[in-house]
């Protein structure tokens, strides 16, 4: 295998940062959660290069960033993330099994379909950051909560509850790596603008879902939730796109 193979570079990188990783203080994944990050890494530099890379990395950086946000506040209320914040092997799959599918259907797309599917890719990775860093910032700094459904105020960490102060936050939040997917080529500028909005109306469904759905189905935890939500936002990117290229 020559060396400038992305699979060869994808194995490197990632063994040698996955070695890093077990030898820092400070984890942000459990061992199990390394390990399937290690293949997720793999995955999306094989298929996406350095700049699908930048995006993983990106999200998993900042949304570990945000998860200790207010930790000791959210964490006195019982509202905080298990495991102060570390992330599991489920966390990983229910963050990035949508945008790892895009990424592995580029393989087998035409041109055309392959930037849509890159899209898809970028914009299931805004959403999730948007959705996480809403919640996050929401329960520790919004001062007025509401039940999505109702409208009505309840506590913050409240399943389908929403804030303005987290909203806000969450929409910057996929701006911010819709722009950093613009600056290192992965999309256009109007992809910018698809992803913000795509992530923003996926993140309010994903807090209807949390509403009316999670509490009266078992089987829909958290990371089913996050796989649905991402869906949502991919789907909603590349749908919008591929309908306006039919009219221009």
């Amino acid at each position: 295998m020559e060396i400038t193979n992305p699979w060869f570079i994808a194995n490197g990188l990632n063994s040698f940062l996955i070695v890093i990783a077990f030898i820092v203080p400070k984890k942000l994944l459990t061992t199990a959660g390394y390990l399937h990050a290690w293949i997720l890494g793999i995955l999306v530099w094989g298929t996406l290069g350095w700049q699908g890379y930048t995006i993983v990395m990106f999200y998993f950086l900042m949304g570990s960033a945000v998860t200790r946000i207010g930790i000791s506040e959210k964490e006195a209320a019982g509202i905080a993330e298990n495991r102060s914040g570390m992330r599991g092997p489920e966390n990983v799959w229910g963050s990035a099994l949508i945008a790892i599918l895009c990424a592995l259907m580029t393989l087998f797309s035409d041109s055309s379909w392959q930037q849509l599917l890159i899209l898809g890719y970028v914009a299931s990775f805004s959403t999730k950051l948007s959705d996480t860093t809403a919640s996050e910032v929401g329960k520790a700094y919004g001062r007025s909560t509401f039940l999505i459904t109702t409208l009505k105020p309840v506590p913050r960490g409240t399943e389908g509850a929403v804030s303005f102060e987290g909203t806000l936050a969450g929409m910057i939040a996929s701006g911010v790596i819709a722009l950093l997917a613009w600056s290192i080529g992965l999309i256009n500028l109007a992809g910018v603008f698809v992803c913000i909005f795509s992530a923003f109306i996926a993140t309010n469904l994903e807090s209807l879902i949390g509403a009316t759905l999670q509490e009266k189905l078992d089987w829909m935890t958290n990371e089913i939730v996050n796989i649905f939500n991402t869906f949502i936002g991919a789907f909603i990117a590349i749908f919008v796109t591929w309908g306006w290229t039919q009219f221009i």
